[in-house]
């Protein structure tokens, strides 16, 4: 006698587990990605590592277009 099969009506759930992300999981990696570029642009950091002098005036151009 073969056995039957059930078909589900409705689409399978997690168990009750949210899949919405909290405020901080995106609010954090912003936040560090601002903190780190802030770091980079910042035209005293770019003159003493003795980079090339147009990777320094790029970023300096870039910092001013932030600032406006």
């Amino acid at each position: 006698m073969p056995a039957r099969t059930h078909t589900r009506t409705h689409p399978a759930t997690m168990g009750g587990v949210d899949t919405r992300l909290p405020w901080w999981a995106l609010a954090l990696p912003a936040l560090a990605f601002v903190t780190l570029l802030a770091l980079i642009l910042n035209p005293s950091h770019a003159h003493t590592t003795g980079a090339d002098p147009a990777t320094t005036q790029l970023l300096e151009r870039v910092q001013e277009l932030l600032t406006r």
